[in-house]
C-alpha cells in the first residue's frame, strides 16, 4: 500500500472583525493553496524503493490457492507449469470474454484459406474472403496470448503497453507485407491509406462503441485526464506530423509562386516524411518512458483502481490461465498464422482493385484496419462493458499512438532501405479526415465523461468516411500501371 504523507489541520481563527483579521484570511490562503499543491506534487507512488516494497507486499498465493512463482503477477499465476493440450486449447478457446470466444468459432476457415492458396489458386475472390475472415481468429489469439502474458507482469502500466503491441503486431506484419510484395509503389498508396485508417478506426469505430457500450450499462462513465489528456495531445502532434508534409507538396507542387519543379519538390517531401519518420519514434521512445519509467506508479494506480471496478473480476481471477510455456506457444501459432493469412490475403489485393472495382482507399482506409485491429477492439469493448473506461481508453488511443509514431516511422524508414518511395504525401481527403477526426475526438474527451451518445456520434463519422474512401478514384498512376499489367 502507497504510504502518503498525514497533512496536519489548518488552524482556525474566529471570525474576527477588522482589518488585521481580514489580512491574515488572505495570507492563510496561498499558504493553504500551496500546501495542496505541494501535497499533490508530492508522489510517493514515484519513488523506486515504494515500487520495490509493492512489489514485495504481493501475496505467496493467488485467488484459486495456487503458490505464485518468483516474477509472476499472483493474477496470473496459472498453478501449473509445461504444457497440457487440453487444457492450452481449452482456455484459448474461451478466450477472455464472450465476443473473444465467439471469434475463435471462425478458426475452422483458417487452413481453408491457406489451402485454397495452394489448391485453387486461380479462385481469387474466394481465397481474398477466407483469407480475410480467417485474419480475424488468429489476430484474436494472438491478442489473448498478449494479455495472457501481461497478466503475469507485475506493473499495470507495463503490462498495458504489452498488450498494445501485441495487439499491433498484426498491422506490423501487414505493413511489411504490402511493402516487401509491392510491384514498384503499387501498394504504397495502400499501405498509407491504412496508416491513417488505423488511427481512425480505433479513434472512431472502437473508441465510439466503447462509449456505446459503456454507456448503455453505466449511463455515464467517468476517466482519469491524465489518461485522456496525455493520449489526446500525443494523437494530435503524431497527427500533425504525419499530415504536415502532404499539405508541404499539395501547396508547393503546381505553384507558380514557388521556384521548384515536382520532381523537387516530390524528392523533398519524401526527405521530410523520413525526418518526421526518426523525431517520431524518439517521441516514442519518450512517451514510453513516461508511461513505464517517470510516471508509472500514477498509471499503475489508475489501472489498478480500474481493475476493481469489474463486477465480474472474482470470477475473471477464478479462471484458468496459461503457464509461460503455453503462451509463447499460443504466440508463435498465432504469428505463424497471422503471417501466411497477411500475405495470402495481400497477394489478391490487386485483383480485387483492379477486377472488382474496389479503390485503393476503400481497401487500405476500412477493409485492412477493421482486419487487423480485431483483437484490441474487442478487449477495448469488454473493458468498457465492465466499467473500465480508462483501461479502454488505454488501449484504444495507445493502439493509435503506437501507429503513428511507431509503425509509420518505421514503414517509411523500411521503404528507404528497400528502396521503395514510401512517404507521408497522404491524399487530402485523407489528411483531412484524420485532423478532423481528432479534433472530435479530443472534444469528447475534454470533459472526463462519455456516454451513448458521444459513441454514436464517433460511430456516424466513421461511417460517413467509410462512404466517401467507397467512392474515392485511385490515383492515376497506379490506375496506369494496372493497365501496363494486362
Amino acid at each position: 500500500m502507497a504510504t502518503h504523507r498525514t497533512a496536519h489541520p489548518e488552524p482556525t481563527y474566529a471570525p474576527v472583525m477588522g482589518r488585521r483579521s481580514r489580512s491574515r484570511s488572505r495570507s492563510a490562503r496561498p499558504t493553504r493553496e500551496s500546501n495542496e499543491k505541494t501535497a499533490r506534487a508530492v508522489q510517493p507512488h514515484y519513488s523506486r524503493s515504494h515500487r520495490r516494497r509493492r512489489r514485495n507486499e504481493l501475496p505467496s498465493y493467488n485467488h484459486n490457492g495456487h503458490k505464485v512463482d518468483k516474477g509472476i503477477h499472483p493474477d496470473g499465476e496459472s498453478g501449473r507449469r509445461g504444457i497440457n493440450p487440453f487444457k492450452f486449447v481449452k482456455i484459448c478457446f474461451k478466450s477472455t470474454s464472450t465476443l473473444s470466444m465467439m471469434t475463435n468459432l471462425l478458426w475452422p476457415v483458417v487452413p481453408v484459406g491457406i489451402a485454397l492458396h495452394f489448391v485453387r489458386p486461380e479462385w481469387h475472390l474466394a481465397i481474398f474472403i477466407t483469407n480475410y475472415i480467417a485474419m480475424i481468429p488468429a489476430a484474436n489469439m494472438l491478442g489473448f496470448a498478449g494479455q495472457e502474458f501481461s497478466r503475469k507482469l507485475h506493473h499495470k502500466a507495463i503490462a498495458v503497453v504489452v498488450e498494445t503491441t501485441f495487439g499491433s503486431v498484426v498491422e506490423l506484419i501487414l505493413f511489411m507485407v504490402l511493402l516487401k510484395t509491392s510491384d514498384g509503389d503499387h501498394n504504397v498508396h495502400v499501405i498509407k491509406a491504412a496508416i491513417l485508417g488505423s488511427i481512425l478506426a480505433n479513434m472512431l469505430l472502437c473508441l465510439g462503441t466503447c462509449f456505446i457500450a459503456g454507456g448503455l450499462k453505466n449511463d455515464v462513465q467517468e476517466f482519469h485526464e491524465v489518461v485522456s489528456e496525455s493520449a489526446s495531445g500525443l494523437i494530435l502532434v503524431a497527427s500533425v506530423g504525419l499530415i504536415l508534409p502532404a499539405i508541404f507538396y499539395q501547396y508547393l507542387v503546381n505553384n507558380a509562386d514557388y521556384d521548384g519543379t515536382a520532381q523537387l519538390i516530390t524528392y523533398n517531401t519524401l526527405k521530410i516524411s523520413r525526418g518526421v519518420a526518426i523525431i517520431s519514434l524518439i517521441g516514442y521512445l519518450i512517451y514510453i518512458g513516461y508511461q513505464t519509467m517517470t510516471h508509472d506508479g500514477l498509471f499503475h494506480e489508475i489501472y489498478e483502481a480500474d481493475e476493481h471496478k469489474d463486477a465480474d473480476r472474482h470470477a475473471e481471477l477464478a479462471k484458468p490461465k496459461l503457464t509461460m510455456t503455453e503462451v509463447l506457444l499460443a504466440l508463435l501459432i498465432s504469428l505463424a498464422c497471422v503471417s501466411l493469412v497477411a500475405i495470402f490475403l495481400v497477394q489478391e489485393i490487386p485483383f480485387m482493385v483492379e477486377e472488382h472495382g474496389v479503390s485503393d482507399a476503400f481497401v487500405g482506409l476500412i477493409l485492412v484496419p477493421l482486419v487487423e485491429k480485431i483483437a484490441e477492439h474487442v478487449l477495448a469493448i469488454d473493458e468498457a462493458y465492465d466499467n473500465q473506461i480508462n483501461m479502454a481508453l488505454a488501449h484504444v488511443m495507445g493502439a493509435s499512438i503506437q501507429t503513428a509514431l511507431f509503425n509509420a516511422p518505421l514503414v517509411v524508414l523500411v521503404g528507404w532501405g528497400l528502396g521503395f518511395h514510401m512517404d507521408y504525401n497522404f491524399a487530402i481527403f485523407d489528411a483531412a479526415a484524420l485532423i478532423l477526426s481528432v479534433l472530435a475526438v479530443g472534444n469528447f474527451l475534454r470533459d472526463g465523461k462519455s456516454n451513448y451518445l458521444e459513441g454514436m456520434l464517433c460511430v456516424m463519422v466513421y461511417v460517413i468516411i467509410a462512404i466517401c474512401a467507397f467512392y474515392f478514384p485511385d490515383p492515376v498512376s497506379s490506375t496506369a500501371a494496372s493497365a501496363e499489367g494486362h
